[in-house]
């Protein structure tokens, strides 16, 4: 059975993304930039952000795919409640999906030890 992410679970207004860029801590790797901050409930939500200098649609929405799989796997390495807005840098449009993982896990285990760029 396939559980997906639900809208508890998604950053989906303009003011809670302005909100977690004023605020939030920021970490990077090659591929994608995170900012994050203690949120406002009780559970981890993820927010994504894929311009279009990136790619066409297909490459975006790819992307947004992969990054809300990986998290929706593994949120369970974050404990408390966090918002977390993940944006992907214009390398990301060439990655494979194992490739994407790998740079994803590196993002969270940052954002889960608490560390920041």
């Amino acid at each position: 059975m396939r559980f997906s992410l639900n809208k508890a679970d998604k950053i989906l207004k303009r003011s809670e993304f302005l909100r977690l860029s004023t605020v939030g801590k920021k970490t990077q790797n090659r591929h994608f930039i995170a900012i994050y901050s203690t949120g406002q409930f009780q559970r981890t939500r993820l927010g994504v952000t894929v311009t279009r200098n990136v790619g066409r649609a297909a490459t975006r929405n790819r992307i947004k795919r992969f990054s809300r799989e990986y998290f929706r796997r593994n949120r369970h390495i974050f404990s408390g409640g966090w918002d977390i807005n993940l944006i992907a840098k214009k390398s990301a449009a060439e990655l494979t999906s194992k490739e994407a993982f790998l740079s994803l896990e590196n993002i969270f285990n940052d954002i889960a030890m608490g560390r920041d760029s």
